[in-house]
């Protein structure tokens, strides 16, 4: 058995990779060990150096690989020169060092607020227990920035329908406690009124399927994207997106950046930074409006 063989069931067996991600790692070790044989001759992982590494990932970039790919296949390499030192076949791991493409960070896709505003405003929903179940769910998405499991594991007791306010279970089973729009109220008793004269709610969860079973997180993820097609046409239309929404609007619209780390429950501030990036689009636009000479060098 060869020592690749050896790493992907490492893989497979003791570190209980998913299928999908095993296969990857056993693509991107055979592209770099076709890569050294045609460089180098009958591959050996002794044989291999940080030269030998370099000119993989210039290969790699002039073959229009973008620059996640590459890194992704260095960490497949790295991975596995880590479990050849631990199994002391080799001393050293030559990808340690490897100077890596930098990776453009995406910026958050985010839905305009009209758009938002005609969806929930303008009668876009269908009557009943699924048009109010549906409503509510991209109401409280927007309204309050949940993540998808928080939104799916919601009991009805978790809203203080007197405060606004709304308990939310996070990352870690971390308790937080969310404001929310007004107008929630009226749409969650709406809502509630019709699950409990259509549905049994079999579950003691919030949202339930037409069967009474909780929610479950693809049928969540299709009610949004079906919604938001209405009214935006963003290649990605997902809960994660409305999350991205809440945030941009809240800070474009002057809310605290520490505050809004809270309100989405990040562990630290870096992870909502990548927000402001709107805000800042925002205060130039202002600034080209409102400044005498704001405008001069368009």
């Amino acid at each position: 058995m060869s020592y690749q063989e050896s790493f992907i069931n490492f893989l497979k067996y003791e570190k209980r990779y998913s299928p999908h991600t095993v296969t990857a790692y056993k693509k991107d070790l055979d592209r770099f060990v076709e890569f050294c044989t045609k460089m180098v001759g009958d591959f050996h992982v002794n044989k291999v150096d940080l030269k030998l590494m370099r000119s993989w990932v210039v290969d790699l970039m002039e073959h229009d690989m973008s620059p996640r790919s590459v890194s992704r296949k260095v960490t497949a390499v790295k991975s596995f020169y880590n479990y050849l030192l631990r199994e002391k076949i080799v001393e050293t791991n030559p990808a340690i060092n490897v100077p890596l493409p930098k990776i453009r960070k995406k910026l958050p896709n985010f839905v305009e607020e009209n758009n938002l505003h005609h969806l929930l405003d303008d009668d876009l929903f269908e009557n009943g227990f699924r048009g109010s179940r549906d409503k509510l769910i991209v109401s409280l998405f927007y309204g309050t920035g949940v993540r998808l499991a928080e939104l799916v594991n919601m009991k009805d007791q978790d809203f203080n329908t007197t405060e606004y306010l709304i308990r939310v279970l996070g990352k870690r089973n971390k308790e937080r406690i969310v404001p929310y729009p007004r107008e929630i109220n009226k749409l969650l008793e709406e809502y509630v009124t019709n699950r409990d004269r259509e549905i049994v709610n079999k579950s003691g969860f919030l949202f339930v399927t037409e069967k009474g079973e909780q929610v479950y997180s693809k049928l969540v993820y299709r009610v949004v994207k079906s919604n938001l097609a209405k009214v935006t046409s963003l290649e990605k239309k997902s809960p994660h997106v409305l999350r991205h929404t809440y945030a941009t609007h809240l800070l474009n619209n002057g809310a605290d950046l520490n505050a809004v780390k809270e309100l989405l429950g990040h562990a630290n501030l870096a992870a909502t930074q990548v927000y402001t990036h709107t805000t800042f689009e925002k205060l130039q636009q202002s600034y080209k409006q409102a400044h005498p000479r704001g405008g001069k060098n368009d």
